[in-house]
């Protein structure tokens, strides 16, 4: 398809959609603007690996400049981009908008539609980073250009940043600004990025806000034993320690605990829960030794499960070359997710117990530091009123997450860093995160668009 002819088929969506909304706020140009923005981005492949991050630094320098504000760019590797803009403003402790380039790579052949060229079907524009995050980041980048093009006094300095690596850790994104270039965030008091979600349960919607997540520790772990071959069954191999030390941790269940957090999230959840969990959600505490509902807990809502104990995951496993050998060394990897009152070091003893085989080494390959942000702040208060303007009766919610994101690093900076997306979308869309059919809504990226700015606006411009 022509370039010329894609942008037909966006304006036309997105007019269609225009045409269905009774607000005057439908006609704002840089919401208007969004699904299209977010058409030409999603045809820039960062799937990651191996990113190519730099792509999308040139995707948003294009319109910087167009705009007339002034960026700057780094890669930490060949390739791998970031950028970052700033609007100056007073002196009050300055935001950021974060967001990352790169995607998780896609299976086309359980796709409908190419994950890299952005389509539009049934009012939704489907790709590999639609949700996870190039939605979101569209949705802050023209948010930023409209602040920068009303003109108005800013009580604060607004920062726009768009990292590499985000997807495996960071470390070539936002880990390496923080550590490169440190006078970005000298004078940054808050920090929007991915995490939160919004939803509409029969008449009720609320939105989450993600204050703090599970830790990440991922290791490793290599099992030696005499090589020999597949024709003479020994006593003990490497393989066959490994396989008993995975079974062990895998088919155990850790004590499970409720922090602060995730106590008031669950109490916050429990109206909107099904019969027979109301009552146990708001009240979590006691009946997280119920194995009954434990079990079925994590049948039907295994997220929400995950966030009441200590979690490891087998993810990865590399063994002989050959069929007919006996390997000297297997190893395999796991995915942990620790909350945050955990002790990573305590954790691997925990795990080095539970094994109890000298010949497994235990190798930790990454972990992060706890955090938690506190929702006692002006942007959480800003962010409860404009969500009930453009949702009367809604909701707001601190949530904890199962999974990482880049705002560790800057809670561990003394940021106050939350996860807010103002989308309205299903569960069923959700799941097309890391997942198969990816989209988001137009309806989504324009709404979406709009509150944003309206967020951005009312936090940094004193009335």
């Amino acid at each position: 398809m022509s370039s010329r002819m894609l942008k037909k088929n966006v304006l036309l969506a997105v007019l269609c959609y225009f045409l269905s909304l009774q607000t005057v706020n439908a006609a704002d140009k840089f919401a208007s603007e969004a699904p299209e923005r977010l058409v030409e981005y999603l045809r820039i492949n960062t799937a990651n690996p191996p990113g190519n991050e730099s792509r999308g630094v040139a995707f948003f320098a294009k319109y910087l400049t167009a705009a007339g504000i002034e960026f700057q760019t780094g890669e930490s590797a060949p390739g791998r981009g970031n950028i970052w803009a700033k609007i100056p403003g007073g002196s009050k402790p300055g935001i950021v908008l974060i967001n990352h380039i790169d995607v998780v790579p896609a299976n086309e052949n359980y796709w409908t539609v190419d994950p890299y060229k952005g389509v539009i079907k049934d009012g939704h524009i489907y790709g590999r980073g639609a949700l996870d995050m190039k939605g979101l980041g569209i949705t802050q980048f023209q948010a930023f250009l409209s602040l920068a093009a009303s003109g108005k006094t800013l009580n604060r300095d607004v920062w726009f940043i768009a990292t590499a690596d985000e997807e495996a850790g960071g470390h070539y994104g936002a880990g390496w600004l923080v550590e490169n270039h440190p006078e970005v965030f000298e004078n940054v008091g808050y920090l929007l990025n991915e995490g939160g979600s919004g939803s509409r349960v029969g008449d009720k919607v609320g939105f989450t806000v993600e204050v703090t997540q599970k830790i990440p520790l991922w290791l490793r772990l290599t099992a030696t034993g005499r090589p020999g071959h597949g024709s003479s069954p020994q006593v003990h191999t490497s393989v066959t320690r490994l396989f008993k030390a995975g079974h062990r941790i895998t088919t155990t269940n850790f004590k499970p605990r409720v922090i602060k957090p995730v106590a008031r999230m669950f109490a916050d959840l429990a109206e909107s829960q099904p019969d027979g969990f109301q009552e146990k959600y708001a009240n979590i505490s006691q009946y997280i030794f119920d194995t009954e509902f434990m079990l079925a807990l994590q049948t039907s809502n295994p997220q929400h499960h995950a966030l009441l104990r200590d979690t490891c995951s087998a993810t990865r496993m590399e063994g002989s070359a050959k069929i007919n050998v006996v390997p000297a060394e297997v190893m395999f990897e796991l995915d942990c997710r620790l909350l945050p009152d955990q002790d990573l070091d305590k954790f691997e003893k925990e795990l080095e117990r539970l094994i109890s085989d000298p010949n497994i080494k235990i190798e930790r390959l990454m972990g992060f530091s706890p955090a938690i942000s506190e929702t006692e702040t002006p942007l959480f208060e800003h962010i409860k009123k404009v969500t009930n303007k453009h949702y009367p009766g809604s909701r707001v919610m601190p949530s904890v997450s199962t999974g990482f994101t880049d705002s560790h690093f800057f809670r561990d900076l003394g940021i106050v860093s939350y996860g807010f997306a103002p989308f309205m979308a299903p569960p069923s869309e959700y799941r097309g995160i890391h997942g198969n059919d990816e989209k988001v809504s137009i309806d989504n990226m324009v709404n979406g668009t709009i509150l944003f700015q309206d967020l951005l606006q009312s936090f940094t411009v004193d009335e």
